[in-house]
């Protein structure tokens, strides 16, 4: 089947995690993933850009690239252009066949002209995490307090990569605020949508992991579902990174002494945010929330009387 799979996500959201479920599929000995040789696309990896156009995209302005990117898509779906990332095929077919991927944190757009910049994909696998989750995780990503985590949450001019300096291998990601991102995936009518939550995911991952491949057209038992969700277990993940380090991080965020793979707990945000900071968030994304079933804190909550730790 022609085609890959967008991972679409808000950062911090689960789309690396879930990376590592589906390699974990197409590893013969039953073994963990290796965090630092996971394969596959990224959306606004330069390299895979400039080798298809035969332009230098450093040079060029997000408005000059993004009428670009649709036929650069196209040419990965339809096998004119394989990325180096992903590995040749074997003589021997692989233990699982897992549907390419590619990730992507941009939100969901059209050129000024009205074409979809981001076509060629056969459907969207669509993560979404708690926005009181995410912005505790994306304040240890940026390094930055959760009150600027918040307020970069809420903006929809916000891009991921703005200079070459920051992300020198990525072209400018525009990831508006949160629930700009996870409505303009959900709204659009170009690719076929499968949403999946992280809390689902952490609460039965085998099940949520299994039902997402499906959509993706690779069709898993449960046994190998259990399996993967149990090789790429977060505590497994994080071991790694405490014993080698993750390379794709690291490459980010050279000198910081911050874990990717931090707690990985649903409701970790209940410690780490003071009272105000929940009522901001709330305020801000409560519609978006809603339509996703995450409940806000309610008065007779202890965290709306201001009794939170970090108050």
């Amino acid at each position: 089947m022609k085609g890959f799979i967008w991972l679409a996500s808000y950062p911090k959201s689960g789309n690396t995690w879930f990376r590592l479920l589906a390699e974990s599929l197409a590893i013969e000995d039953g073994a963990a993933p290796d965090i630092n040789d996971l394969t596959g696309h990224s959306a606004g990896a330069r390299f895979g850009f400039d080798a298809i156009t035969l332009l230098d995209s450093a040079l060029l302005s997000a408005a000059e690239t993004d009428p670009l990117r649709s036929a650069v898509y196209g040419a990965i779906a339809n096998g004119i252009y394989r990325d180096p990332a992903t590995p040749n095929a074997s003589p021997a077919p692989p233990l699982m066949p897992v549907p390419p991927l590619m990730k992507v944190h941009d939100a969901y757009r059209y050129t000024p002209e009205g074409q979809p910049v981001f076509a060629g994909a056969r459907g969207a696998i669509v993560m979404v995490r708690d926005p009181r989750a995410v912005a505790t995780s994306l304040a240890s990503f940026l390094s930055c307090p959760a009150d600027r985590a918040i307020e970069i949450m809420a903006s929809d001019d916000f891009s991921l990569g703005c200079t070459l300096r920051s992300w020198p291998h990525h072209m400018p990601q525009l990831v508006k605020s949160w629930s700009a991102n996870v409505a303009s995936w959900m709204v659009q009518t170009d690719v076929p949508v499968h949403l999946i939550r992280y809390e689902d995911l952490s609460r039965d991952t085998a099940g949520a992991f299994r039902d997402a491949m499906a959509f993706a057209g690779a069709i898993i038992s449960p046994a190998q579902a259990k399996q993967a969700a149990a090789h790429a277990d977060f505590s497994t993940l994080r071991a790694q990174e405490a014993a080698h380090g993750f390379r794709e991080w690291a490459a980010l965020r050279p000198s910081s002494a911050a874990r990717f793979f931090r707690r990985g707990e649903a409701e970790g945000w209940r410690d780490e945010l003071t009272a105000a900071q929940i009522a901001r968030i709330e305020a801000r994304h409560g519609d978006m929330m809603a339509m996703l079933g995450y409940a806000r804190v309610t008065a007779s909550d202890p965290l709306a009387q201001g009794k939170s730790p970090c108050a």
